[in-house]
């Protein structure tokens, strides 16, 4: 199949190749070259006057997170849990997003249904069972609650592991299981009930023996981390991601540099709970804790692109708020420009995900997920804000599924 008369967007070159044909054959582009004036074959695309950008990539969701409740997905059965990650699957398509990184609840199971073709939904990089220490963030147990199950088998973002030992074994478990990385939880988070957000969690060692079996196993480790001292402390002891980060100083954020790490905001996360985050289950005296966080965020991720840190695409969203993924583009244009925010939702992430030239391009050898756009995003990005509107049409490994 071919995709005929389209502009074609290039982030890595910063770049946009007027009528082009862009050659699909088992999945994968074969050419992306000038195209003619001969007509359309049967099941060619018509891509005139539309603009044809790679599949998008978001590397901090949760696919698994029907609430924004954490404990109540943790005690939810895992049939329903997979029944609404599987919608949340489809949904994401639609809004252009054809490849994810999954930060926590997410298993082995969903990748393998999508390359069987048992149900539509993107590429999933997924964590697995985020690590937390005893009280941390993904300790979701209320103050009066003793006995939790956080067994891999149980739905819900994260388990508990105290002491380098434990921390070894559920670091090998995770990985055992499937994880493309390993998440820890290394300050206070917003959703949890029993932490500060400015809360050191992991001792050095702790963190360090997850690096260490994340680098044996060929992973790597993300960072839950808010603080200046958290993101650091993280960075130094050779944590590869930063996911959050809003509370970064001008210092912290050279370190991304320095330390060859990546910096993932999740802007939007914030805008949505304190528009309707207690309608969407997350608890009323959590919220408290996201007007913290809110208004740094901006400064943050200009901090970052001043410095110039590698930025990736993230949303962090939960519960019915994932409907508002597209959001994160317009919250970004306040601070980058559109290619730096089209860049971080492409080429970036799939440098993030180890897959540069696989995603995140529309080069010939490239898996052949394009989504198809009716305004050129590289003058406006905020047009990318507005999914139903502006995507025409989404193909995932050349094949269309929206």
């Amino acid at each position: 199949m071919r995709i005929r008369h389209v502009s074609v967007l290039e982030p890595a070159d910063r770049q946009v190749l007027a009528d082009r044909r862009v050659a699909i054959e088992n999945g994968r582009i074969t050419a992306v070259e000038p195209d003619d004036t001969a007509p359309l074959d049967a099941g060619d695309v018509d891509g005139d006057g539309l603009y044809a950008l790679p599949g998008l990539i978001d590397c901090h969701v949760h696919l698994c997170g029907f609430t924004a409740d954490e404990y109540a997905w943790s005690q939810a059965s895992p049939s329903y849990v997979a029944a609404s990650a599987a919608e949340e699957m489809r949904a994401t398509l639609r809004r252009g997003f054809t490849t994810v990184r999954d930060a926590g609840g997410a298993d082995y199971g969903l990748n393998q249904a999508v390359d069987e073709g048992l149900l539509p939904g993107p590429h999933v990089f997924h964590s697995g069972k985020a690590l937390s220490q005893t009280g941390g963030h993904a300790d979701l147990r209320p103050r009066g609650v003793r006995e939790w199950d956080d067994a891999p088998t149980r739905p819900g973002i994260g388990r508990i592991a105290d002491g380098v030992p434990e921390v070894r074994r559920a670091a090998r478990d995770e990985i055992r299981r499937g994880a493309s990385f390993l998440k820890l939880m290394v300050s206070g988070g917003v959703s949890s009930p029993t932490d500060r957000i400015d809360g050191l969690q992991f001792s050095d060692e702790e963190i360090a023996a997850a690096v260490d079996e994340a680098r044996r196993a060929g992973r790597y480790v993300a960072a839950h981390a808010y603080t200046a001292d958290a993101v650091s402390r993280a960075l130094r002891l050779g944590v590869r991601t930063i996911e959050h980060g809003n509370l970064i100083d001008a210092d912290t954020a050279a370190e991304f540099a320095v330390r060859d790490a990546y910096y993932v905001p999740t802007l939007v996360a914030y805008t949505a709970l304190l528009d309707e985050g207690v309608a969407a289950g997350m608890p009323e005296q959590n919220i408290a804790k996201a007007h913290e966080v809110y208004e740094a965020g901006e400064n943050a991720l200009r901090l970052a692109h001043e410095a110039g840190a590698r930025i990736a695409f993230g949303t962090d969203l939960l519960g019915t708020m994932r409907r508002r993924q597209n959001e994160e583009f317009a919250i970004r244009a306040r601070v980058q420009q559109p290619w730096d925010v089209l860049r971080s939702a492409t080429c970036v992430g799939a440098d993030l995900l180890g897959h540069a030239g696989v995603i995140g391009t529309l080069r010939p050898g490239a898996l052949a997920d394009v989504v198809l756009v009716r305004h050129d995003p590289s003058a406006d990005v905020t047009v990318l804000a507005d999914p139903e509107d502006e995507i025409a049409a989404v193909l995932f490994a050349g094949t269309r599924v929206a």
